[in-house]
């Protein structure tokens, strides 16, 4: 693992009012040559929303935009429109993220849209109907996975503190939901876990980033394999993390010793694994896939 010499890849922006005290979390895609970040942005209003910005090689940002690409607009998210995960599949990009509408009660749900792909290349942000597939279910933590297996959609979720899995036929009804990966107790993941971005495609199986929190609220990453054809079967759980704070910008933030991701992307056998230092910047680590493979 290396990380970036020049983390941060995104600091906020003083004169955006949207983004100006903190800007991490951030959904993925690699797509036409261009990584697409679509990163959580707060300003004092304390909502987020989500900001957009690119780059051609994965590292040095070259666009941003100055304005917010998507924001609250129904009552179930009115605090906050958090944590993007992004997927392509049928020509659709895919967008999770958690929908706010208490942050002092802690009032929140999963929420999915979806946007043509076409219109995303183009920066049209035309976002389709914003669905809650488990409405008023305390949840978050949610990704497509980018391929339909057994005919079927497949979510994975959390439910803390479990990673759960569910699989619908249409994006509204979804069934056979359970836990799949539960916290190692002894382990550096023992209080909850979480994913990270949608899983990665890999001749060996599915690539799943995850997070983990301790008992001391440490945030690390780790690596989970699980089976191509049944995703609910754990090949492979990295026995310690793949990514732990240690940096000044992992260490002191708006939320001190975090590493967390939203989304990473393959680009031949590199991962480039995107992730919010101390809930404050947006960062990026690069991998051989080989290093996260068993």
């Amino acid at each position: 693992m290396e990380r970036f010499k020049n983390n941060p890849i995104l600091k906020p922006v003083a004169e955006h009012a949207w983004e100006s005290r903190m800007v991490f979390n951030a959904g993925t895609l690699y797509e036409e040559g261009r990584v697409h970040i679509l990163y959580r942005a707060m300003g004092d209003d304390g909502v987020s929303r989500l900001g957009y910005a690119s780059s051609t090689d994965g590292y040095e940002i070259d666009e941003r935009l100055p304005y917010p690409i998507f924001e609250p607009s129904i009552s179930e998210e009115v605090d906050g429109c958090e944590d993007p995960r992004i997927t392509s599949l049928d020509g659709q990009h895919f967008m999770c993220y958690t929908a706010l509408h208490n942050r002092v009660l802690g009032t929140y749900q999963v929420s999915m849209t979806s946007i043509r792909a076409d219109d995303f290349i183009n920066r049209r942000w035309n976002w389709g109907n914003r669905l809650l597939p488990f409405s008023g279910i305390r949840n978050k933590d949610a990704a497509l996975f980018p391929k339909k297996i057994d005919g079927r959609y497949v979510l994975l979720h959390r439910i803390e503190p479990d990673i759960c899995i569910a699989y619908s036929d249409d994006l509204v009804k979804w069934c056979n939901m359970g836990a799949i990966i539960r916290p190692d107790r002894e382990k550096w993941d023992s209080l909850k876990v979480g994913i990270a971005g949608p899983p990665l495609e890999t001749d060996s199986g599915w690539l799943l980033i995850y997070h983990g929190m301790d008992f001391d609220k440490v945030y690390r990453l780790g690596s989970i394999l699980l089976d191509k054809n049944n995703p609910e079967k754990v090949i492979y759980r990295s026995p310690k993390p793949i990514l732990e704070p240690t940096e000044e910008y992992e260490r002191f933030g708006a939320v001190p010793n975090v590493v967390f991701s939203c989304g990473a992307v393959k680009i031949d056998n590199e991962i480039l694994v995107y992730y919010g230092g101390a809930d404050s910047v947006l960062c990026v680590a690069n991998y051989d896939i080989n290093e996260l493979l068993p």
